[in-house]
């Protein structure tokens, strides 16, 4: 039994270190280092192997897999001689890449429906030509402004005769992936902030086609270190006064999250720990800036203070710096693996249990991390 996992932004250095991730574990020349789902805790939970797994997608670019893998070598990203011997199957999957929606605006004579339904027909050809018993569609592509607001969104029915509309552009370009992908009956994962999935138009969409969806915006680092370390504070009852953070970030993320309306969706979800952990809003604010040299690392800096017993003023900082690929790559295999066999038991809609991978869960507003790992890890042992 196959499963096939269709990343949006198929040849982006995400989506190119999961290929080539995927490949070296099936072919024992790494280590599942960072892939929740190898732990003991998800041994019994029948979740689809490595080697069941199947990569294709969509992308605007046309540098092929091989290539990209190469280019991450030369970066350190993949260790040097990964990229050639797992070629083969980067050409596999460079073989199931379609080409992606540029903007998601229709011209004049066409709707997005047109466009939705291209999309849909590359997803089920991938899925009936290769013979896959389920597909999950995963957005590792960059990150859109937040959406402005339109009565289509709010219903389905209304969303249906919205996309209909001539040159009408209704849905951002991750929410109209979401929509193919729901249509086509294939799970959905939102792994960046963009709006994708998270309507209420595409959660109706979810429950009458009976797939699940989860998202939104994996946490691989400042935000992972805020949902472990607020707890603490919160539990001591230690009364935190300000949090700031700085992040620095090369690599395509970071010239994307310069724009400031692309920022703007980023720094919304990464503030949303803090104050549903603590019960308050704390002074700071989080900042992101583009150092293009960093490459696919990235830096975050960030400086606490707190009270503590007779009111003394006290502080922490940290530093965390990370390679923005090979933290995400594990997470995107987990969660293809833990929502492919979610989709197979018959779960529909959100799946607020993988809430442990978000920055901004959706379906719900529980950011701890140990809280949200146990949830996990009680939610997969019903999915055996």
């Amino acid at each position: 039994m196959k499963i096939g996992v269709w990343l949006v932004g198929a040849r982006g250095s995400v989506a190119t270190t999961v290929v080539t991730g995927a490949a070296a574990l099936r072919a024992g020349l790494a280590a599942p280092v960072g892939c929740v789902t190898a732990g003991a805790d998800f041994a019994e939970a029948g979740l689809p192997p490595l080697d069941t797994l199947v990569f294709g997608g969509h992308d605007i670019s046309s540098t092929p897999l091989p290539k990209r893998a190469e280019e991450l070598s030369r970066a350190g990203v993949v260790p040097p001689p990964l990229a050639d011997l797992v070629r083969h199957e980067l050409e596999a999957a460079d073989a199931e890449i379609r080409p992606g929606l540029a903007t998601g605006v229709p011209r004049e004579d066409e709707t997005q429906a047109s466009l939705a339904q291209a999309l849909i027909r590359d997803i089920t050809d991938f899925r009936d030509r290769l013979g896959l018993a389920r597909v999950v569609v995963i957005h590792v592509a960059s990150t859109e402004p937040p959406v402005a607001p339109h009565p289509a969104h709010q219903s389905l029915e209304a969303l249906t005769v919205a996309l209909e509309t001539p040159g009408a552009a209704v849905l951002p370009p991750s929410s109209l992936y979401a929509y193919a992908a729901l249509s086509a009956g294939c799970s959905y994962i939102d792994f960046t902030p963009s709006t994708g999935a998270w309507l209420p138009a595409l959660d109706e969409l979810a429950n009458a086609r009976a797939v699940p969806y989860a998202g939104r915006d994996a946490k691989t680092g400042e935000t992972l270190l805020k949902t472990a370390l607020a707890p603490m504070f919160a539990a001591r009852a230690l009364a935190v006064r300000s949090w700031s953070g700085t992040n620095l970030l090369g690599g395509g993320d970071g010239a994307t999250l310069a724009d400031p309306a692309a920022g703007e969706s980023k720094k919304i979800s990464k503030e949303r720990a803090l104050p549903a952990i603590l019960g308050h809003a704390v002074e700071g604010q989080t900042h992101i800036d583009h150092v293009a040299h960093l490459g696919d690392w990235k830096t975050a800096w960030d400086h606490i203070t707190f009270e503590g017993f007779l009111g003394v003023r006290m502080s922490m900082q940290f530093t965390w710096q990370g390679c923005d690929s090979a933290l995400a790559a594990p997470l995107v295999l987990d969660l293809a693996r833990l929502l492919a066999r979610a989709h197979e038991r018959g779960q529909a809609g959100a799946v607020e249990e993988l809430g442990f991978f978000f920055k901004d869960p959706v379906a719900t507003d529980e950011h701890r991390l140990q809280v949200q790992y146990d949830l996990l890890r009680a939610w997969a042992g019903k999915l055996a």
